[in-house]
């Protein structure tokens, strides 16, 4: 069954956010608790932890800003 990964509101006022970097390649086997991607918001980064283990596959590209709750990949 494959798992969302969602961009995830850090900050109370936090409406969106931007992916800096993806830190495993799309089709790379991730583990529960492994950083996968940094995330910038309201002037701070900060990593983004796998919430499962598996395949990653990356839907939504670095740089770019994004919505709370869009998912930006999937874990098979």
């Amino acid at each position: 069954m494959a798992i969302e990964i969602l961009l995830p509101k850090i900050g109370f006022s936090m409406s969106e956010g931007q992916i800096t970097e993806w830190l495993a390649d799309d089709g790379a086997a991730v583990t529960e608790g492994q950083a996968i991607f940094l995330l910038e918001a309201d002037k701070s980064t900060n990593e983004v932890e796998a919430p499962a283990t598996g395949t990653l596959r990356i839907l939504k590209p670095a740089g770019e800003t994004y919505e709370v709750g869009t998912v930006l990949g999937m874990i098979d």
